[in-house]
């Protein structure tokens, strides 16, 4: 029987673009290949009967061009607080089997490198968040500020077709950093924060 599943949080993302990411528009990346992640922090969600609340999890993917031309290649991590229900649930949702943004984006990445469970600090301070997995991963938004007054510009997008977010605020990376199998350093570069809220069923709930 499938089984439903809901979560419903907050989700950072960085890449590479420019500020705002001409990806979020069906324009091509601004320096032509993607390389970055979201992290998803849980308020509230289940996997059939398995409670999700208050876990994190994020995707890491570099691809050779635009992502929906695929050929990429991604990370997963997983909150090691979660049990080994609540990974199971995760990881089959990030699989892309149930749908969710990961039904359509899964495929982009053929290449996947094995689930890591690492510790999170996660911070919740809109254009301010931060957050921390594990010995290599490490992400601090901060304000975009004018380039001729420096005072600080407060964008945010809508995006009602949106597969992550359908709105959120944007900013830019002070630091943006990832030391592992599919590494990443990019600062002063596209950062946004926003609330995510998916839903579906899985035909292969976890057991």
């Amino acid at each position: 029987m499938a089984a439903s599943w809901s979560l419903k949080g907050t989700v950072l993302i960085a890449c590479n673009c420019d500020y705002g990411c001409p990806c979020n528009f069906n324009a091509p990346p601004t320096y032509g290949n993607c390389t970055g992640g979201w992290t998803w922090h849980i308020d509230q969600g289940s996997f059939g009967e398995t409670k999700l609340d208050g876990l994190n999890f994020s995707v890491f993917a570099a691809w050779p061009a635009a992502i929906h031309l695929g050929n990429g290649e991604a990370l997963i991590y997983i909150d090691q607080g979660a049990d080994a229900k609540q990974r199971e649930a995760i990881a089959t949702l990030v699989k892309g089997e149930s749908g969710g943004p990961w039904g359509i984006l899964a495929w982009t990445w053929p290449k996947m490198h094995g689930v890591k469970f690492v510790k999170y600090e996660f911070h919740k301070n809109g254009i301010h968040s931060s957050v921390k997995a594990g010995s290599c991963f490490d992400l601090e938004l901060a304000p975009i500020k004018n380039p001729v007054s420096g005072a600080e510009a407060h964008p945010s997008m809508t995006l009602p077709e949106g597969l992550i977010v359908k709105q959120a605020e944007l900013a830019t990376s002070k630091v943006f950093k990832l030391d592992d199998l599919v590494p990443m350093d990019f600062s002063n570069r596209y950062t946004a924060v926003g609330p995510f809220e998916y839903s579906g069923l899985s035909p292969a709930p976890p057991k």
